[in-house]
């Protein structure tokens, strides 16, 4: 090929978010993190990702940090490298839908606090949960000249999921002002040739760079991430290797070298991606060891391919079989859940759709009778509370499960007044930084319990001898 058509393809580093949250439940602490930073700015990636997702949840609840001082701390390491976080739509990083001044707020400051690019989904592909954040970043982007809404599709399969569905969805995400498009296959359920002719549609409707987000868990990533690079993919979403393959992303190593010396040629120096591999690798050894990484999300999981459900809901089955012990209904479960996915209007099946999907199919098969009782999250997409589904769902199931109740078909969040001021109200007196009363807004019990234990190393209080109900913190 000539000097002319080189299409370097670029590589977004998942070991600061997401590779960590798909091996060790998102437990990997900033004191892990900054020490391999300014080695990993060294590299050239297209970006890293580092915040959102379940991270800002973790570092509350489990590891004690706050999650703005992480992001912080990281775009003081990274000078070079643009840093990218996921964003759950009108869900921001919480579970339940947000006004909207509490969506314009966390953009505004995660931009702040040194976040670039925003990839923002939502379970259902409902754009209308989107639009708001792709609104308050390109706000910032004007105001300040920094900021990129990346609008991700969740991938999935079913007969409403055509190429033509594909292909009008990038179609309306770069009318929705979106900077670019990232289909996230959750599941790893994108085969290679699928990917080829799904990528190649989609650069032909829309002039967006496309960006691909798979995982290992199916054993099909690393060629459907070269089937894609090949159609025109413009980036690609790896993890180094030692936090690399099972339920994470294809390896970067593997990635750079496949495509050195071609017209995709990354031009990454392989000896300082050994580095940080070698930096990682005593970690992931220390995460075996406690137990923390299970050797057995390593493996592939060639049920996700073969029944379409993503592995984490086939884990999260089992455990809720075992519990009842009716592990002799698991095929019966399987089978169950299309109908009950069909039922509910074939929503993709990711965090939470994948969870309600699947505890209400072990309902309908463990009680005998299908809809006899039906879970709130349930009667909660039966009313249109998470969005609208691409196809309509089953009247009779409405009718039995939720007789006679109104239901929604506008944007959900346009139900919802502002929440900024009154949340502000009920934690002013934990504010320290503006910043808190968002995490506040998004874990509020979680929260307080961090702002007092962030007050109490502060006051260098002993949090066990502390007497919280009366006020009582000795020294």
């Amino acid at each position: 090929m000539s000097e002319q058509v080189k299409k370097p393809i670029g590589i977004m580093e998942t070991v600061l978010r997401d590779a960590h949250q798909s091996l060790i439940a998102t437990r990997m602490p900033t004191e892990k993190m900054l020490p391999i930073v300014e080695k990993m700015d060294k590299v050239g990636y297209h970006a890293v990702e580092c915040w959102g997702g379940a991270t800002f949840d973790a570092s509350l609840r489990f590891l004690k940090e706050d999650p703005w001082e992480r992001l912080r701390k990281l775009r003081d390491g990274f000078k070079n490298t643009k840093l990218q976080m996921l964003f759950r739509g009108q869900n921001i990083l919480g579970y339940r839908p947000y006004a909207d001044d509490v969506v314009d707020y966390f953009v505004e400051k995660s931009i702040a606090n040194g976040i670039d690019i925003i990839r923002i989904f939502d379970c259902l592909n409902d754009l209308r949960n989107l639009q708001e954040a792709v609104n308050a970043t390109n706000k910032v982007k004007q105001r300040e000249g920094r900021g990129h809404a990346q609008v991700a599709l969740s991938y999935t399969l079913g007969d409403a999921y055509t190429l033509e569905y594909w292909v009008s969805m990038a179609k309306k995400i770069e009318e929705m002002g979106a900077d670019s498009i990232c289909i996230k296959d959750m599941a790893g359920l994108l085969v290679p040739y699928k990917a080829t002719e799904m990528i190649s549609a989609m650069k032909n409707a829309t002039k967006l760079p496309i960006q691909l987000h798979t995982h290992y868990t199916s054993g099909v990533a690393s060629m459907t991430y070269l089937k894609a690079v090949e159609a025109g993919v413009d980036v690609i979403d790896c993890a180094i290797s030692p936090f690399a393959l099972g339920t994470s992303q294809p390896a970067t190593e593997v990635m750079v070298e496949t495509f050195k010396g071609t017209p995709y040629d990354t031009g990454y120096d392989q000896s300082i991606l050994a580095e940080i591999a070698d930096y990682f690798r005593p970690y992931r050894d220390e995460c075996l060891s406690s137990g923390l990484l299970n050797p057995k999300v390593m493996g592939v999981d060639i049920k996700t391919l073969l029944y379409q459900v993503p592995g984490g809901m086939l884990s999260n089955m089992v455990s809720q079989l075992k519990e009842q012990n009716a592990e002799d209904r698991y095929y019966d479960v399987l089978r169950e859940i299309p109908a009950v996915r069909k039922d509910l209007g074939e929503p993709p099946l990711v965090t939470p759709s994948s969870q309600i999907v699947g505890t209400q199919a072990v309902f309908n098969v463990l009680l005998g009778e299908r809809y006899k009782m039906a879970t709130k999250e349930t009667k909660a997409v039966l009313r249109g509370e998470y969005g609208q589904t691409i196809k309509p769902m089953n009247q009779e199931i409405i009718d039995k499960v939720i007789p006679g109740e109104e239901r929604i078909t506008c944007r959900p969040a346009d139900l919802i007044e502002n929440e900024l001021d009154k949340l502000e109200a009920e934690m002013k007196e934990w504010k320290q930084q503006d910043e808190d009363v968002l995490s506040y807004a998004l874990f509020p019990q979680v929260a307080t319990d961090f702002f007092k234990y962030r007050q109490a190393q502060q006051e260098k209080v002993d949090m066990s001898q502390a007497d919280t109900k009366n006020g009582a913190y000795p020294v």
